[in-house]
């Protein structure tokens, strides 16, 4: 299961540098799939449509930080824990519910992002 940013958030951006996967963004910023990442080329997205990696791609909040599902691993393979969560102090970064991976998906999902 990714984590999700609630909108609890207060933008103080303790979880964007905790994030291996380059993962969290600001609100109102675009992401990219090669953001900390190793990824180039071509990349399929967990809803199965393709994109390239570098290209920016539009926000998915305007008022609180947000994840990404698509390069979310809760930490697995970095740490123990959600770093994210870890570090929140109003504790905004839970599990997100509507995308469930087993820890064997989060894990792939790692190799995929950092080709290990």
């Amino acid at each position: 299961m990714a984590i999700k940013i609630t909108d609890v958030c207060i933008n103080c951006g303790a979880c964007e540098p905790e994030c291996p996967n380059g993962a969290i963004y600001p609100n109102g910023d675009s992401w990219k799939i090669a953001d900390k990442t190793n990824v180039s080329g071509s990349y399929t997205l967990m809803n199965g449509s393709v994109i390239d990696a570098r290209a920016s791609q539009k926000p998915l909040s305007d008022e609180v930080f947000y994840i990404v599902a698509d390069k979310c691993t809760e930490c697995k393979g970095f740490h123990d824990t959600p770093q994210c969560a870890s570090v929140c102090p109003v504790d905004c970064c839970v599990a997100d519910e509507l995308v469930v991976e087993t820890e064997q998906e989060l894990l792939t999902k790692k190799a995929k992002l950092h080709l290990a």
